[in-house]
């Protein structure tokens, strides 16, 4: 499954290019958080210091310490002699990042439904327009791009919500889901659901109704979890 995160990194430069504004690590570690994000490092796989060298025309050395930032994330974890390897989440793992994510949503839907009329109008605007993809993506089956908008709506509220730290924590929260994701979630789970959901969200912020947009949110990620739960306990019987 491939998505579009709100923050996916894009294709990078050339590592000489970037390095003229950040370090050669830091463009490292984005290209590798694009293979990982896009599927193209499953999760389980081993990431191999000197292909990747390889790939980029690198040493060793920025790829060790891109590895390092990514692992402190929790995308990849070190195994001694035998490699760094995309994080394979356990069951437990995606339930205590669900209620940590359930209580971010809150917290950024409460902000957001605060704001004043004319950020209001323009956050309703996206939500409204994510929304509609979520009913056509639901309609054709299509649950890539049914997750993809699914992003794009809590992406907006957090953004909003205009916290860099709540924005930081979060990503790295739902970059985290997002490898349990990549293996697991190719049927849809509860779109009709979840999409009501969305749309009362939405009314509460468009209303300005900050108590009840964050009650919502949070309910909606409780609810999220809860139509998983029968895939994780196949995983974790």
């Amino acid at each position: 499954m491939t998505a579009r995160l709100p923050w996916i990194p894009g294709k990078p430069p050339s590592a000489v290019a970037a390095v003229r504004d950040v370090s050669l690590a830091k463009v490292v570690r984005e290209d590798i958080l694009a293979l990982i994000l896009g599927g193209e490092l499953a999760p389980g796989s081993r990431i191999n210091e000197p292909d990747m060298a390889e790939r980029l025309g690198i040493s060793r050395v920025p790829v060790r310490e891109a590895l390092r930032e990514l692992e402190a994330t929790g995308l990849v974890v070190s195994r001694k002699n035998v490699g760094v390897f995309v994080r394979e989440l356990v069951a437990r793992e995606v339930a205590e990042l669900y209620e940590l994510r359930a209580v971010l949503d809150g917290h950024a839907g409460a902000r957001a439904a605060a704001l004043g009329d004319a950020g209001r109008r323009a956050l309703s605007k996206t939500l409204d327009t994510a929304t509609g993809a979520m009913r056509r993506a639901a309609r054709r089956g299509d649950v890539p791009a049914y997750y993809d908008e699914n992003l794009r709506f809590h992406w907006a509220i957090v953004e909003a919500a205009g916290n860099g730290k709540l924005m930081a924590a979060y990503r790295g929260i739902v970059q985290q889901l997002h490898l349990w994701r990549l293996k697991n979630l190719s049927q849809p789970v509860g779109m009709a659901a979840s999409i009501a959901e969305h749309v009362a969200i939405a009314k509460a912020v468009r209303e300005g109704d900050s108590a009840r947009a964050g009650r919502l949110l949070a309910d909606h990620v409780g609810a999220a979890l809860r139509r998983l739960e029968p895939q994780l306990k196949e995983e974790n019987p």
